[in-house]
């Protein structure tokens, strides 16, 4: 009885310090959700012309919701098209694409980036710029008649490249970009919407990554109008932001002088110190952006942006370490060598190789695949074949959008963060 009683007794320990780690893992995760803008349910269409069709930020936008709240219900999808202005493009005028490419997907949230076809590519004319403050409140118009319960960002035009090349006049055609954003934020003042910066970040970045590499910043965006992915995980950071995401992936503090560790949006258990080793183990609430560090236009990005700092944040701090290096590594696989010093200061994990990383390349590749059925589906046949009249494309395009959904549902499930052990050991 006395042997009963004593399990007993542990067991219930073990219970309440289950049900405590639960509910501090709850109310970590609620407070990352409580200020972001997105909801269990929401359907986001993405609008706009070729910067928006090239599927990048996007792509980029809906990994990072993934990553970092993989149990938000939301689906994502790509209506920008090459070429489109305010009222329209090749594939037919703005009161054909908008029923037919937005408003059939039953968004709750929307966003939209034009301007930078509106402008011809020359110098400000009051009547190309009258043109595209009319079409645009004629697009704002529809919202409010056919989606007035969306969400709505309207996204200042991302520059024209007049940094790392010489403009063609004073004060080049970005300038032409820059009068039109300041129209798109009134608009978007005027109309209760949310407001995206994409012009003024991404200006800045360049003129720092020129300033540092002339050569690899003119890549950045090669034809001057068209951003490689590197330019594009800038805009993706300010769509993030404007949506309310926090930097914080999961951030640790591990003391030695006495033994504790202390997270934010990540718990840690079994924590055992001695002289010349430190483990634990480890949960954080999100998961690492997975980038090629060793793409120059990427890592100059990086370097002349801040989305480590503001977007990518997983740090570790261990204090009152005995001076001297330390190895990290976490589930048995060396990560990277610190200095105490920079352990005290803070380490961002989401820099290294990590196994986090890994499982997020997982669910990059599910979001990469699932937006290219998506997006080919509705360009190969729900357009192409919009003529044919078949119950097979039905079938097909049925079976395509059911397939895009299994994969959103299975890039969730793999985006859930899982615990990993850590070491660090005195070299």
């Amino acid at each position: 009885m006395p042997l009963q009683c004593k399990k007993s007794a542990k067991l219930e320990g073990v219970m309440r310090k289950g049900a405590l780690f639960l509910t501090l893992l709850a109310a970590a995760s609620a407070h990352a959700q409580s200020g972001f803008a997105l909801k269990n349910g929401d359907r986001v269409v993405f609008y706009g012309d070729s910067i928006t069709d090239n599927s990048f930020y996007t792509k980029f936008a809906e990994l990072l919701v993934r990553l970092r709240y993989p149990n938000l219900d939301v689906k994502f999808f790509n209506a920008g098209v090459g070429g489109d202005r305010v009222s329209g493009g090749w594939m037919g005028p703005i009161d054909d694409r908008l029923p037919r490419d937005l408003f059939s997907r039953k968004p709750t949230v929307i966003t939209v980036m034009l301007g930078m076809n509106d402008g011809a590519y020359r110098a400000a004319e009051p009547g190309i710029e009258n043109a595209y403050k009319s079409g645009y409140q004629h697009i704002v118009d529809r919202f409010k008649k056919e989606a007035p319960q969306a969400r709505v960002f309207l996204i200042q035009p991302s520059p024209f490249d007049d940094v790392t090349r010489a403009p063609g006049w004073n004060p080049g055609y970005n300038g032409v970009m820059k009068t039109y954003a300041d129209f798109v934020a009134n608009l978007a003042k005027t109309n209760g919407y949310g407001v995206v910066d994409f012009n003024t970040p991404v200006v800045s970045m360049l003129e720092k990554a020129k300033a540092a590499n002339a050569d690899v910043a003119a890549k950045i965006i090669p034809d001057r109008v068209h951003p490689a992915a590197a330019g594009h995980l800038v805009m993706a950071q300010q769509l993030l932001a404007s949506w309310g995401a926090p930097p914080t992936i999961g951030n640790m503090t591990i003391e030695t002088k006495p033994a504790k560790a202390m997270g934010y949006l990540a718990t840690a258990s079994d924590l055992k110190v001695s002289p010349n080793k430190i483990t634990w183990m480890q949960l954080d609430q999100g998961l690492p952006f997975p980038m090629d560090r060793k793409d120059p236009t990427v890592l100059l990005t990086l370097q002349s942006g801040d989305f480590d700092q503001k977007m990518n944040q997983e740090m570790l701090t261990v204090k009152d370490l005995a001076e001297g290096n330390y190895a990290l590594a976490i589930d048995d696989k060396p990560v990277a060598t610190f200095s105490s010093e920079d352990l005290a200061k803070g380490v961002n994990l989401a820099q290294y190789e990590t196994p986090m990383l890994a499982q997020a390349r997982t669910v990059w590749s599910m979001v990469y695949q699932k937006t290219d059925i998506a997006y080919s589906t509705w360009r190969q046949q729900e357009f192409t074949l919009s003529w044919l009249k078949s119950p097979k494309k039905d079938a097909s395009i049925k079976a395509a959008n059911e397939l895009c959904d299994e994969l959103s549902v299975q890039a969730q499930k793999a985006a859930k963060p899982v615990k990993h052990s850590f070491t660090l050991t005195k070299q």
